[in-house]
């Protein structure tokens, strides 16, 4: 047991991610140097993500080789996500699969495959974790701000713009992000006590700068829910 169910921590302030150690599915264990260092890439391009905070590799390698509930490492470890995947190999060509799950309730929230060729594998390695990285990214902005809209408000209409908010949000794309943020005004402008609206306000924000979507300034994304996505250091 890597962890006693005692042990189990809690969660940290920001969005967390633990990556298990990927399943080698190739007939052959001589593989397992090229999956460990594929998990381990993926690793290291997730640390490049300042507002996520992700566990260290000598955490997660020690469930290597184990049949593992993902709830039972979400408590154990402390994390909100967890990446799970497997590579399996046919002569020189390699398919790596890689799914991102919700720890707490066990939801698949995205998944998804890359194909490559073995001639060079550390470039592999790198291309497959930088675009793994890149859509985690991507769909767990749209995850934590969902997250931050369960609060309600006592006003129907300003709850009937929040949710017009959403549906444009959903969509991702620039049109569509600054169509929700004019959405979540208006909740805010019926119910300036509408928390849910103005994270939803700092959030889209913050995605507008990561993505360059139009100018966006600090002060469009500075208040008390800029925290949202940027995170604060673990306790």
């Amino acid at each position: 047991m890597p962890f006693a169910a005692a042990a189990s921590l809690s969660m940290p302030d920001k969005p967390s991610i633990a990556v298990l150690p990927f399943q080698n599915l190739s007939d052959s264990a001589e593989q397992d140097y090229f999956v460990d260092g594929m998990a381990e890439e993926i690793i290291m391009a997730l640390c490049r993500i300042r507002w996520l905070f992700v566990i260290a590799r000598n955490s997660t390698f020690t469930y290597k080789g184990q049949n593992v509930d993902v709830r039972q490492v979400s408590r154990d470890l402390g994390v909100r996500y967890v990446l799970e995947g497997s590579m399996r190999r046919a002569n020189e060509r390699v398919r790596v699969v890689s799914q991102l799950i919700d720890g707490e309730t066990g939801t698949h929230l995205w998944a998804d495959s890359f194909d490559g060729t073995l001639d060079d594998i550390f470039e592999l390695q790198e291309q497959v974790a930088s675009r793994v990285a890149a859509r985690i990214e991507s769909r767990l902005q749209l995850v934590e701000l969902q997250r931050s809209a369960r609060k309600p408000t006592t006003r129907l209409d300003a709850y009937v713009f929040h949710l017009r908010g959403l549906a444009h949000l959903n969509k991702y794309t620039e049109p569509a992000l600054a169509e929700a943020v004019g959405m979540f005004e208006s909740a805010r402008a019926l119910d300036p006590d509408y928390s849910a609206a103005a994270a939803m306000i700092s959030g889209c924000r913050t995605i507008q700068v990561a993505q360059g979507w139009g100018p966006v300034s600090r002060a469009d994304i500075a208040g008390e829910h800029q925290d949202l996505l940027c995170g604060r250091p673990r306790k």
